[in-house]
């Protein structure tokens, strides 16, 4: 990708230097631990002479207001920081443009480790995600690394459909479609899954709008459609149950096949048309 570095988006955040905690996302924000767990955490934490255990339910988390400190400067992830701003501002400015009346920039919180979200608590395990709930997408940069050496997707370009497809997620939120979503899922449980695929697939259709208009702007370069294209491949759901498990169970798709999120992803890209991503549709015939 051409691009040159100028500073850092005001729309980000980084509490790369907060301190971590940990946890999946849950109920309350904290991890559920078992009264097993809580033992080995009271004994470890007599031991170390510290407090294990209220980072772990919930209560020694940053929350979304505390945990901003000044900004990290590391000379060795400060480029990625700067990257990822060009990526955020430029796809920010696109559906700005595609949806003036309606879109309002979200934030990028870069963390390390462990994070508070409106959602809940989060590990840099569970990879980027976005939360409905601040409109914000939450990034450790060291998954940057995990998609090329684990998923086999290197590349700059790559890295930008991985932002540009959780920014499509803040647009389904902005448009109302998740809303519209997680209320069909309770009212019919068992469509949950082929729902969340088609929300997961129009994200990624969304991301190729962007990389679209990134085409149009000069902004890319020969050989990154692929990169964007292996990425969303790599993510797919058989690729990662496969690498897993060695096994492909598609009625616990959750994010779409590898084919699916190519298709969508480069259908975005090919339009350059918001109006062409209706996944919901495509997978009701």
């Amino acid at each position: 990708m051409r691009w040159n570095p100028g500073g850092r988006s005001d729309n980000l955040e980084d509490r790369r230097g907060a301190s971590g905690g940990g946890g999946m996302r849950g109920p309350g924000g904290g991890m559920r631990v078992g009264l097993g767990g809580m033992v080995v955490l009271l004994v470890l934490s007599l031991i170390f002479k510290r407090d294990l255990i209220t980072p772990l339910t919930g209560g020694g988390l940053p929350s979304a207001s505390s945990s901003a400190t000044a900004p990290v400067q590391d000379p060795q992830e400060e480029q990625m920081v700067q990257f990822v701003s060009f990526v955020l501002d430029t796809t920010q400015s696109t559906w700005t443009r595609l949806l003036p009346q309606q879109y309002q920039p979200a934030k990028l919180v870069l963390f390390r480790d462990a994070v508070q979200s409106a959602c809940g608590a989060a590990e840099s395990a569970s990879g980027p995600f976005y939360c409905p709930g601040d409109q914000k997408v939450y990034v450790d940069l060291s998954f940057f690394d995990q998609l090329d050496r684990q998923f086999g997707a290197p590349g700059d370009f790559a890295q930008a459909y991985v932002l540009a497809h959780e920014i499509g997620h803040h647009v389904q939120n902005l448009l109302g479609t998740e809303r519209q979503l997680r209320s069909a899922q309770q009212r019919n449980p068992s469509s949950a899954n082929r729902l969340s695929v088609a929300m997961e697939l129009q994200a990624d259709c969304y991301a190729g709008v962007w990389g679209h208009e990134a085409a149009r702007a000069g902004v890319l370069q020969p050989g990154d459609l692929e990169e964007g294209l292996r990425a969303a491949s790599a993510v797919g759901d058989d690729h990662l149950q496969k690498m897993a498990t060695g096994r492909v169970s598609p009625e616990s798709f959750t994010h779409g096949s590898s084919a699916e999120r190519s298709r969508w992803f480069r259908r975005g890209f090919d339009s350059g048309d918001p109006r062409q991503c209706d996944t919901f549709t495509a997978m009701s015939r």
